[in-house]
């Protein structure tokens, strides 16, 4: 899964040639996708993903500060280190997805949760969020910092993308058990699980 990331990242080698405006057009419905996943079904249900997502919504219910400040505020220093590695495009193409997807979030705070019913949550939600986040990763951007980090760091230990980035979820998965407690952590865990899979699809279509 995270080489075919690396190959959206890095490289230009895409099936066909889409115009910029119509790149921004396609992340910004997979990020505003991501946030109606994120407010709609999983935070209000205690239900988080992996990543700077997962953090941002551990943080929001520990402050009551919204979550779209800390997905912005959280992102962006990893994107701005990742800059000379991943290229200029990549960087302002994930900048704007998490703009948009900060501001998103924001709108649809005062909306409570469409269910309840964990078994929605985590496949309407999870495959509802996964399709949001692969848009955005297959027209040329991401909504996560942590697999930057995953990036910078896998060039300079033995170490692969997957593992640091699984490395990291796994503490953040952990924290939710002592925040939401363990039957929360558990839906968390399958939600991260369909969140992936239909990622891993999408961005091969």
């Amino acid at each position: 899964m995270y080489k075919e990331r690396i190959k959206y990242y890095l490289t230009d080698r895409r099936s066909e040639y889409i115009s910029i405006p119509k790149r921004l057009l396609f992340i910004f419905c997979g990020a505003f996708m991501a946030a109606l996943a994120l407010q709609l079904f999983l935070m209000k249900n205690n239900v988080i993903d992996g990543g700077i997502v997962g953090v941002s919504i551990i943080l929001s219910h520990m402050t009551s500060i919204e979550v779209g400040f800390f997905l912005l505020v959280l992102n962006t220093p990893f994107f701005c280190l990742g800059y000379s590695y991943l290229g200029k495009r990549f960087i302002l193409f994930s900048l704007f997805a998490i703009l948009i997807l900060s501001f998103c979030t924001h709108l649809l705070e005062p909306y409570p949760s469409l269910t309840q019913d964990p078994l929605i949550v985590i496949f309407l939600g999870g495959g509802l969020l996964g399709l949001g986040v692969g848009m955005v990763i297959r027209f040329g951007g991401s909504l996560d910092g942590t697999e930057v980090l995953g990036i910078l760091f896998s060039q300079r230990t033995s170490f692969s993308i997957g593992q640091i980035v699984m490395f990291l979820n796994f503490f953040i998965f952990l924290s939710s058990i002592f925040i939401f407690g363990l039957k929360e952590a558990l839906f968390s865990l399958a939600t991260f699980f369909v969140v992936y899979k239909t990622i891993d699809y999408s961005i091969k279509q």
